[in-house]
């Protein structure tokens, strides 16, 4: 038996959903409070709704601050309407390899600087990955992004060398059942690569890698360790295999090359899990996608001046 296709929203079928701000601003709230208002300030639910919605939706009977959705969210303080917010988040969705902020300032019209930014905030909300760990056969792979030295103007050339020179490690997992787990790392040695392992696998599970020297220490750390040798053209043993991991990093180097062409090192992060947390959810459905975004938009705030100098 097949798998159902996940359900997905074609643009035509957005702007019936959502034609207007109040039909967006129904669904930001039946998904973040399930149809009863919570005080973003206290959390109370003794609220009262405000009439024409000023200064802001609602008030709390118990701190007597105003509030709406947007407060206590990744939102507040943003003055761009919560349809554009679900337009942007429903293109990031859409986008298999990501959507340039160019290309989303257009679609939004918008500027190009407010698109960056918006598209970091809902980033900002997939960072968190879930806190247990994974178990079953683990592929545990590291590759290195950025641009090739040799592309590089003078003034920011290292001059140390070629291959990963220049470059941001980045180390990813991915179990049995297809789950991606990827994070920036200081570097790809044994310790760093060592503490990755332990911190998103649990002990006694099988561990799938190449024969980079950073693994060498796993076996001793309590794992089952498979090393599948490319340089000798193995790639498979016994149904081991690196392949998957592998075929996420084509993923992210596609996006990086062909969509956003830059991913700076100190927000690659963001990058990074813009496109693990779309592979984890793309069995879910564009609206479920949505919704799942907007219930982790609470306690996520970031101010502009906090992203471009943190």
């Amino acid at each position: 038996m097949c798998k159902d296709k996940p359900e997905t929203l074609s643009t035509f079928e957005f702007f019936a959903k959502f034609p207007d701000e109040e039909a967006a601003r129904k669904f930001f709230e039946n998904k973040r409070w399930g149809g009863e208002p919570v005080c973003g300030h206290c959390g109370s639910v003794s609220v009262t709704e405000c009439k024409d919605h000023k200064p802001m939706a609602y008030r709390c009977k118990d701190c007597r601050k105003h509030f709406s959705v947007r407060t206590g969210t990744v939102l507040a303080e943003s003055r761009l309407p919560l349809q554009k917010w679900l337009l942007a988040i429903f293109m990031l969705t859409s986008a298999r390899k990501g959507i340039p902020s160019t290309q989303m300032a257009r679609e939004l019209g918008v500027t190009q600087k407010t698109a960056w930014f918006l598209a970091q905030r809902i980033r900002e909300t997939w960072l968190k990955d879930c806190d247990n760990h994974m178990d079953g056969q683990m592929q545990v792979d590291e590759t290195y992004v950025g641009g090739r030295e040799k592309n590089k103007h003078a003034s920011k050339k290292l001059r140390a060398g070629r291959g990963a020179v220049g470059k941001t490690a980045v180390a990813g997992v991915r179990d049995q059942n297809g789950e991606v787990r990827a994070v920036v790392v200081e570097n790809t040695k044994a310790p760093t690569l060592e503490r990755f392992v332990r911190d998103h696998c649990a002990t006694g599970t099988i561990i799938v890698t190449d024969t980079h020297g950073g693994y060498i220490g796993l076996r001793a750390a309590g794992y089952m360790h498979i090393r599948i040798n490319h340089s000798v053209g193995e790639y498979v043993r016994d149904m081991a295999h690196t392949n998957g991991i592998e075929s996420f990093w084509s993923l992210l180097k596609r996006g990086y090359i062909g969509i956003y062409h830059h991913m700076s090192a100190k927000h690659l992060h963001r990058y990074v899990k813009e496109f693990s947390f779309r592979h984890n959810t793309a069995q879910i459905g564009t609206m479920d996608f949505i919704g799942i975004t907007i219930e982790r938009m609470a306690d996520k705030r970031l101010t502009y001046k906090g992203l471009i100098n943190g």
